[in-house]
């Protein structure tokens, strides 16, 4: 990645409070080689309430790198807020090591010294798109980093969705909901639901039912150049749209979505000690008793 870093935004978890030392070490590194640094209005709270800070959307255009603080939700929250030509994120995670915040405390300052010094490597990470028409238009849309869910209320029975393929019938899916997944999500509530792990930057989507009523079905790889629609039976049960499991929306019976790879993507910060296969082995117990 280029070395040329003038401006670093840091973002942190809200009310992560064993932040603030961290912050502030931070300022004081990037300060000392001169670089300016760039708050969310949350996380100058954190840092004695500092006045130059922006809203958390509007950091990542004034910057050339974003520091996350957090875990992995944090990441998802960024990621979401980022445009086509966003700059890489360096992701710190807080606590065990996230599928996606990888870097540790440890070796956070000696990977910005890599960045400066123009040796660190990033991956590039598909994000997808989806759109809600409702009633003929454009009712909502939202980007990805790893899933968009459909699942029933708490209470409602099996729900039926069409799912189709550039137009190509694929299936009715009689299940508690369905999952369309990136590689990066694959890690996330894809395999929970019984789905394959991808490497994070092969280009492809994941298809995946929850608790289908049919045993036969199972998780269905597309290459990330197709659209993905779904649709739900007329119904009276309660469907909802979530995102990232952050935001979404509940939907109605005629709704359709239409899913497919964004324009924009992710580019992070590789950790020069944890690869993804370390993370894997770490966080899944691959090899242990």
């Amino acid at each position: 990645m280029k070395s040329d870093i003038r401006r670093v935004g840091i973002i942190a978890k809200p009310k992560l409070t064993t932040v603030a030392t961290v912050v502030n070490e931070l300022t004081q590194w990037l300060a000392a080689h001169q670089i300016d640094v760039v708050f969310d209005a949350e996380t100058a709270m954190l840092v004695g309430g500092r006045t130059d800070s922006l809203p958390r959307l509007e950091v990542p255009s004034q910057c050339d790198l974003v520091v996350v603080l957090g875990g992995d939700g944090t990441l998802l929250s960024v990621a979401r807020a980022m445009n086509s030509d966003g700059p890489p994120i360096l992701a710190v995670n807080f606590g065990s090591l996230g599928f996606l915040t990888e870097i540790t405390l440890e070796e956070t300052f000696h990977t910005l010294e890599s960045i400066l010094i123009g040796k660190a490597t990033t991956q590039k990470r598909l994000m997808i798109d989806v759109i809600v028409n409702r009633e003929g238009t454009q009712f909502a849309r939202y980007h990805a980093l790893n899933d968009v869910v459909l699942t029933k209320g708490a209470l409602a029975r099996i729900i039926d969705i069409d799912v189709r393929i550039n137009k190509q019938f694929v299936a009715t899916y009689k299940a508690d909901g369905l999952i369309v997944a990136t590689p990066t999500g694959s890690t996330a509530y894809t395999l929970s639901a019984g789905g394959p792990i991808v490497f994070p930057t092969m280009a492809a989507m994941l298809i995946t039912p929850i608790a289908s009523h049919t045993l036969t079905f199972r998780t269905v790889v597309v290459p990330d150049t197709v659209k993905v629609e779904l649709s739900l039976k007329a119904t009276q049960e309660s469907v909802f749209l979530t995102v990232d499991g952050q935001v979404g929306l509940a939907l109605e019976g005629d709704d359709l979505l239409q899913i497919r790879k964004s324009a924009q993507s992710v580019e992070l910060v590789e950790s020069a000690h944890n690869n993804f296969f370390d993370i894997l082995r770490q966080k899944l117990k691959w090899g242990e008793r």
